[in-house]
């Protein structure tokens, strides 16, 4: 069953919040597009926001065109699934860090001593939030 719709619904909310890679994709670069593998969140709000350096490709595409899609599929051995989100997209200056270390309880163990080094690596650098506020969400559950 596939359908569209331009908000995430409930049982999209409970499926986005999984410890699943989402796979972004941005306006305005390679043709054609270049996906990456990124960690995300899904907001009460219905929007989706990851954490990225300020002066990465991803942003500078996105300040010049500010599209961006992310697509996030259920793993082999579950039922087929997966939700795409596609938007105009806000570089936000505050609120990265906290996303980070959010995210990173969410994928990685933090008692591991080598994960918690590695968030310290991360929080040491600058960040910045992408919030991508959904205007087309296409969703597909068999």
């Amino acid at each position: 069953m596939s359908n569209d719709t331009s908000s995430l619904t409930p049982q999209d909310l409970e499926f986005l919040r999984r410890p699943l890679h989402g796979f972004l994709s941005v306006a305005g670069g390679p043709l054609p597009p270049q996906p990456r593998p990124v960690w995300f969140e899904a907001t009460d709000e219905g929007t989706i926001q990851l954490f990225t350096a300020p002066d990465s490709l991803k942003v500078r595409r996105l300040r010049r065109d500010p599209r961006a899609s992310i697509v996030v599929a259920a793993p082999v051995g579950e039922r087929e699934r997966w939700v795409s989100v596609a938007g105009r997209t806000t570089v936000e200056p505050g609120g990265a860090h906290d996303l980070c270390t959010r995210l990173a309880a969410r994928y990685w163990d933090l008692d591991d001593p080598t994960r918690a080094d590695d968030l310290a690596g991360i929080l040491a650098e600058d960040q910045v939030r992408l919030v991508i506020h959904p205007e087309s969400v296409s969703r597909y559950t068999y």
